[in-house]
């Protein structure tokens, strides 16, 4: 067993795909350049040395581009991986990502596939409104696509093998804060969430949660950075008698339902923590979903903790004033009692 980054942990995935398949390549802007930085966060670094430029393909600044190949690469059976330098560039994809490769399958009756992959880093990391949003509620809302957004090193390896062998269109996302990446792509504020990752291969199933930390008392449930701040919460509240289970979905297409509905008719109480803006966002998802399916074992009504509904802030001030974080989530939770 190793401790590895999580940018460690994904190349090792996308380098141990490339060797199992001769089909998997990966597509994007900057991530073969020789002497470059490997991709915007060094997730391909040293890849193209080893693979060729052939299956490490640097593309212009064109992300409709390089969606319409990922798209038209995997109709013809390959598996690209496709990365994105922002996840903010996603909104050029959206026509071949919702009415392409999210649907095609169903509109060819099955004859179709689209195995593919778009890695997205995202979250609020002081490059403002354009460069910091959190975008997975626009994809979980898409029917066709799955949605993975692990937050440690061994569940990015796994959920990324895994993603890279499904034969439907995965979003991958990914926290620029947790990256743990060193020296010239360090980011301000970054944690450094380095974990056991074996060396024998193994695979996560999407669809299947993990609980972070166990309690009696509130569950709390968050993605990406925000499992993060849940835990730092859990921490601060066991001090106060407190005890809160904090629930990490990994995936958010498919959701495991059973493990969250469970903690939540154990503890009675649910906090749903979420980096992007609350209205419509998939906090609301969330919380409106457990109403419905276990209203007779909430003892209080569900709270959200998200993004303030405004564009993200440049100001430092103003984005630590923007995002969720511990303390607020200490306070939903005090709602509650």
């Amino acid at each position: 067993m190793r401790k590895l980054t999580i940018v460690e942990a994904l190349k090792e995935a996308i380098r141990e795909e490339m060797i199992r398949d001769e089909r998997v390549f990966c597509i994007g802007e900057d991530i073969g350049t020789p002497g470059g930085w490997g991709g915007a966060f060094t997730v391909t670094k040293g890849l193209s040395e080893e693979f060729g430029l052939d299956r490490i393909l640097d593309t212009p600044i064109a992300e409709t581009g390089i969606a319409g190949v990922a798209v038209g690469a995997a109709i013809g059976g390959l598996r690209p991986i496709a990365d994105v330098q922002y996840g903010d560039f996603l909104f050029c994809m959206m026509d071949q990502l919702v009415n392409q490769a999210a649907k095609l399958t169903y509109m060819s009756g099955g004859k179709l596939c689209i195995p593919m992959v778009m890695r997205a880093p995202v979250g609020a990391t002081t490059r403002a409104a354009q460069h910091s949003q959190s975008l997975e509620s626009y994809f979980v809302h898409v029917p066709g696509l799955k949605v993975a957004a692990p937050c440690t090193a061994y569940d990015c390896k796994g959920l990324l093998k895994s993603a890279v062998r499904d034969d439907n269109p995965v979003l991958f996302f990914e926290h620029k804060l947790l990256y743990g990446s060193k020296g010239n792509r360090a980011e301000a504020g970054a944690l450094s969430p380095a974990g056991d990752v074996p060396e024998e291969e193994y695979l996560i199933p999407f669809g299947k949660a993990v609980v972070r930390r166990e309690g009696r008392d509130v569950t709390i449930v968050g993605k990406l950075l925000t499992v993060y701040r849940a835990l730092e919460a859990a921490e601060i509240l066991s001090k106060e008698g407190i005890e809160a289970e904090v629930i990490d979905p990994r995936t958010l297409v498919p959701f495991d339902w059973d493990t969250l509905l469970s903690s939540v008719k154990k503890t009675g109480r649910l906090v749903v923590v979420d980096e992007e803006p609350g209205n419509c966002g998939w906090a609301s998802d969330i919380g409106a979903k457990t109403s419905e399916m276990a209203f007779d074992y909430l003892d209080a009504p569900v709270r959200r903790v998200t993004a303030i509904d405004t564009p993200v802030p440049f100001a430092p001030e103003m984005e630590r004033y923007y995002l969720p974080n511990a303390e607020k989530i200490v306070a939903a939770v005090k709602s509650l009692t």
